[in-house]
């Protein structure tokens, strides 16, 4: 006899049973209503391309996490590690049949091959949005309202929206004298949250090669992440001066559009020390913090790239947008306790207690009456004791129980049972799903 197999997960993958992945749904539709608000419109692309489509986009990191391997056709070939890329390839095969500006929601899974940590996966779902076609930061300004309305819907009231824009780190380099070492110093300058003050500048000095003026100064210009007040923040860049002048413009534009349009601009902070490690962003970068679990990193994320569609097609093709990083949203939801994580491994808040197989027919007649009024409902597949009955709605976590034996479809009644208030009342048939309706509703 074959010995078993021993049922295991890779280093990085994780499975999602019903109790995470009924919230994991509930998130992925909470973004996709959101989205769908501001006229983004849905499409997918394949989890596979041709690794020259993914390759050298995001810098030489990025393409060492690239999970590469030639197909049954030798061909050479990748996952995708995200979805922008994809998209702006997609965007230059079909940008003439879709028109511009183009807005477009996507969801699926990306796969990186690296270290793994809290919150940090090597299978993982994005929830991404885009605007291509357009340099108008009013298309960077709606990226933060559509984050900002995100996290209210997901039911998150402490976080923060940081916001930076890579011309204005561009300038600061610039009038430093160390532009021609950009790409290092900014995916130094990005590991600020996770490595510290002295784990940047031992990295400037000893990987990137800046001298230590060079470090401190450019530290000392980052340290400004830790002020909450955004105009003093404004106020200090416009001290570079030109260099930084039309990307301080466009942050104080995106600061005072949002103040106007009535949103809490406390959940926005504009930060130095935003920079994000992909070399394709140009402009605006967004970064989310939940500041009840700031250490997990940033939730979602994205920024603009007005050239990364210019590798597929001659066309001018610029674009901006977001990321929700679902699974590292759900583990800081664990973590936080969150509401929505209520450890229910059943969408049915009803089950019809089964006790009599002879009448099946009528059980399923009762769970439809409730499905058709909108309201999940599962039958008991075997007569089995009621107590046995009950645990099973406990451990499944349901909140109501339907009873009806013969005496109750004799008087055309049932009893529904209040799970967790343990009340029972007999109601007649025809108000079960108002009845239902009112005590599922209940605080």
């Amino acid at each position: 006899m074959a010995s078993l197999i021993e049922p295991r997960t890779l280093k990085g993958f994780r499975d999602y049973p019903p109790a995470l992945m009924i919230p994991r749904e509930r998130v992925l539709q909470t973004a996709r209503n959101v989205y769908r608000s501001y006229g983004f419109a849905p499409i997918d692309t394949p989890a596979m391309e041709y690794a020259e489509v993914l390759l050298g986009k995001g810098g030489e990191e990025s393409d060492r996490i690239v999970y590469r391997f030639k197909d049954h056709g030798d061909r050479d070939v990748a996952l995708r590690f995200d979805l922008t890329v994809p998209f702006a390839r997609f965007a230059a095969q079909h940008i003439n049949t879709l028109g511009t500006p183009f807005k477009r929601y996507a969801m699926g899974p990306v796969w990186r091959g690296e270290n793994t940590s809290a919150g940090r996966y090597r299978e993982f779902w994005q929830c991404d949005f885009d605007t291509i076609g357009t340099t108008s930061n009013a298309a960077d300004i709606e990226v933060a309202l559509v984050i900002y309305s995100l996290f209210e819907a997901l039911d998150f009231k402490n976080y923060k929206i940081r916001i930076n824009n890579r011309l204005v780190l561009n300038g600061v380099l610039l009038s430093i004298g160390i532009v021609d070492k950009s790409a290092e110093v900014l995916r130094a300058i990005d590991k600020l949250p996770k490595i510290g003050w002295d784990g940047v500048k031992d990295e400037l000095e000893e990987v990137v090669k800046l001298d230590a003026s060079e470090s401190y100064r450019l530290l000392q210009f980052a340290d400004w992440h830790k002020n909450d007040d955004s105009k003093e923040v404004l106020a200090f860049l416009d001290s570079f001066g030109s260099p930084v002048e039309l990307g301080v413009r466009r942050l104080r534009e995106l600061l005072d559009t949002i103040r106007t349009a009535g949103f809490d601009t406390s959940k926005i902070q504009i930060d130095p020390s935003i920079a994000r490690g992909l070399d394709y962003y140009t402009g605006t970068i967004f970064e989310t913090f939940l500041t009840d679990l700031p250490q997990i990193g940033s939730v979602c994320s994205g920024g603009r790239y007005d050239n990364l569609a210019s590798l597929y097609t001659k066309q001018v093709l610029p674009g901006v947008g977001a990321s929700l990083g679902v699974d590292r949203l759900l583990a800081a939801m664990e973590e936080l306790k969150h509401p929505w994580l209520t450890g229910a491994a059943t969408p049915a808040p009803v089950l019809v207690l089964n006790l009599d197989m002879a009448r099946l027919g009528d059980y399923q007649k009762l769970a439809q009456s409730l499905r058709v009024a909108g309201i999940g409902t599962e039958v008991f597949p075997e007569a089995k004791k009621l107590g046995a009955q009950f645990q099973y709605a406990e451990k499944r976590g349901h909140k109501l129980a339907v009873i009806a034996g013969d005496a109750e479809f004799e008087a055309n009644t049932v009893k529904i049972k209040d799970l967790t208030r343990r009340e029972e009342q007999v109601i007649p048939v025809a108000d079960l799903a108002v009845a239902t309706r009112a005590v599922l509703d209940r605080p």
